[in-house]
């Protein structure tokens, strides 16, 4: 496995509670598939209530996590509203 880590930061709408439940099943379905290959560490959402997400990814190519969000029912359906990935330097 890779040795590099980054960080998904996701933001939500002030919203997300309603908007997220139709989407919720498919989004946990992934982040568990990332996580069953090694390739996700943890998730979770910040904030309370909820105003985002941290996704920690073990991965080189942070282009792999530009395919995670792709794929994300999250991301394809308003729940998200912003987005960035940094390299995590992990001591």
């Amino acid at each position: 496995m890779p040795d590099l880590h980054h960080i998904l930061f996701y933001d939500y709408p002030e919203d997300d509670l309603e908007r997220r439940g139709p989407f919720r099943e498919g989004h946990l379905d992934l982040i568990k598939q990332w996580k069953d290959d090694g390739r996700l560490v943890m998730a979770g959402a910040v904030g309370d209530p909820p105003n985002g997400g941290v996704l920690v990814f073990k991965v080189d190519d942070p282009a792999e996590i530009e395919a995670f969000v792709d794929a994300d029912p999250y991301a394809l359906n308003g729940v998200i509203v912003g987005r960035r990935i940094e390299p995590w330097n992990v001591v």
